[in-house]
């Protein structure tokens, strides 16, 4: 068996990409692919958390009629929905996993306990944090970023749409140029947005890197997680 690269990981996750072709909702055969690899993941030995958006239900920043806080509570709502999809199709796949919420909602999943997310964790639950971090104006990326800080992850793992960091959009410019490396630093500098600047600062603060690679095939979780140069890797220049 291949030995992984990373001990822990917290897998960030858009709730579009759980969407699949219909762009809307869930379409669960996506959510059975993308939970395939991550078994296959586990089985190799890392420890994975999971942060998922709720971008495929609700986007509270583009309802400008809205109150914001009330807006961003919706939000995480959605990703309460995602989270329990990620956790049937687990599951459903005989992988042992537990759904944490930052908002307390005792019937339908744990309430965030830092202690009890490591223990999980290192008896090889995969555990999938809810509600971002409980606060409205805190994206779900800067969750991740503050989730993979409090459980000692070695790695976060950024899946988009693309395969990695580029010096402009890559869908809008050909001869755009992706990154192999690329400092934190620079990313805040470039005003690159492959995380809002909290999530950004948080992760540089802690010198936690970011690898940032394509989701259009769910296998390249397992490739990241076997450290295969699929994407770009955002750390510090002494890294």
């Amino acid at each position: 068996m291949e030995q992984p690269k990373y001990r822990r990981i917290l897998l960030k996750l858009s709730g579009e990409a759980l969407a699949g072709p219909k762009h809307f909702g869930l379409d669960y055969d996506v959510v059975t692919d993308i939970c395939r690899s991550v078994k296959e993941a586990a089985e190799l030995g890392t420890e994975i958390a999971i942060v998922v958006g709720g971008g495929n239900f609700w986007r509270g920043r583009s309802n400008e009629k809205m109150d914001r806080t009330r807006a961003d509570h919706m939000g995480m709502l959605a990703t309460v929905i995602n989270s329990l999809a990620i956790a049937d199709a687990l599951e459903q796949l005989d992988v042992p996993v537990r759904v944490q919420t930052a908002i307390e909602m005792r019937q339908i999943a744990e309430p965030y306990i830092r202690n009890r997310a490591v223990r999980h964790l290192e008896k090889g639950r995969v555990v999938v944090f809810g509600c971002g971090t409980g606060n409205p104006f805190f994206s779900t990326d800067t969750a991740a970023a503050l989730r993979a800080v409090e459980i000692d992850a070695d790695i976060i793992l950024k899946a988009t749409m693309v395969d990695g960091v580029y010096d402009c959009d890559p869908t809008k410019y050909p001869e755009a140029v992706r990154f192999d490396y690329i400092s934190y630093i620079d990313v805040l500098n470039r005003g690159l947005g492959i995380m809002d600047s909290t999530a950004t600062s948080l992760c540089m603060d802690n010198e936690v890197p970011i690898m940032v690679f394509s989701m259009v095939d769910p296998q390249n979780i397992v490739r990241a997680v076997l450290g295969e140069d699929i994407g770009t890797i955002v750390r510090s220049a002494q890294q």
